[in-house]
């Protein structure tokens, strides 16, 4: 089996002419060179170097392999400094699929960040429903997912996240002055709440149902920003995550804390049979670090 020792010193004697010269650019002894010169001839089985007027020159076999040994040894001079540049997290590509929510409030500022100590590093994003990042995970078109309403699949891991959230109210609302909202100081009004069939609605549910408090649904969304958008515009209340809120607060959206709380679980997913990447699993650990402020105590969450 040929092995690149053997084709660096064929093709320095080559290039010099003189098995001293290149043992000193190799910087090994002249028996060195000429022992793998050696074996060089027996593994191909043809002479690779004839003596000309004092010179060490390639046979006329020979010269046909030095093109592909340049290639070769231009391959290997390319690996090793994409190696050292992905020592140094230089380079690299991610896959983020992700909820809508997240990629138009707290992910630009993440992905900002990572990008700018990583310049040669590379992201595509795609934003979409829970449903279709499961199925891009599983079939493993993107490197990370960050979804809600997971449950649990033999080919994912995932990270789970316990968000905090909060009660929203729109400008100069009458519940404005209080510090805590309960569903109780929600009871009729109107309200802006996720899908019917997502687990964090029947989360809220069961919190006004337990208190005897009616849910007096006006607007069924998918996201919270949507939410928060329209409760700044005026109308009506909600519960959504705190992350999600706080990108409107300085529309006028007036943030409350809302008791019993009410978790909004985020799960980061990844294939469970594919190795993860030095960056990609930095991208998780930085993503994750930037949500700590904002997630439920371990004793609050369920």
């Amino acid at each position: 089996m040929l092995q690149v020792r053997q084709l660096e010193a064929f093709r320095t004697v080559a290039t010099t002419g003189n098995v001293t010269l290149a043992a000193q650019q190799l910087g090994i002894s002249q028996p060195a060179v000429s022992r793998l010169i050696n074996s060089l001839t027996q593994s191909l089985g043809f002479t690779v170097l004839v003596r000309e007027g004092g010179r060490l020159v390639p046979t006329h076999e020979a010269r046909f392999l030095l093109d592909e040994i340049d290639r070769v040894m231009a391959g290997l001079r390319n690996i090793e400094k994409m190696s050292q540049e992905i020592h140094e997290r230089k380079v690299g590509h991610v896959r983020v699929a992700c909820l809508p929510g997240f990629a138009t409030t707290h992910l630009p500022g993440i992905i900002a960040q990572f990008l700018k100590e990583r310049p040669g590093v590379t992201l595509a994003l795609e934003p979409d429903r829970p449903e279709r990042i499961l199925d891009w995970i599983i079939s493993h078109q993107y490197d990370l997912g960050i979804t809600a309403d997971y449950h649990d699949h033999p080919v994912i891991e995932s990270i789970p996240l316990m968000m905090r959230s909060v009660a929203i109210l729109p400008p100069g609302h009458k519940l404005k002055d209080k510090e805590q909202l309960t569903p109780r100081d929600f009871d009729g009004e109107p309200f802006i709440h996720t899908r019917r069939s997502s687990s964090f609605f029947n989360l809220v549910k069961t919190a006004f149902d337990a208190s005897g408090a009616e849910l007096n649904s006006l607007i069924e969304t998918r996201q919270f920003g949507a939410a928060c958008r329209i409760v700044a515009r005026g109308v009506g209340v909600s519960v959504v995550s705190i992350i999600d809120a706080l990108e409107y607060e300085h529309e006028g959206l007036i943030i409350k804390p809302f008791s019993p709380v009410i978790p909004h679980e985020v799960h980061i997913l990844y294939p469970t049979h594919t190795p993860r990447s030095v960056i990609t699993m930095e991208f998780i650990d930085m993503f994750v670090d930037s949500l700590a402020e904002f997630q439920l105590p371990t004793k609050a969450r369920r």
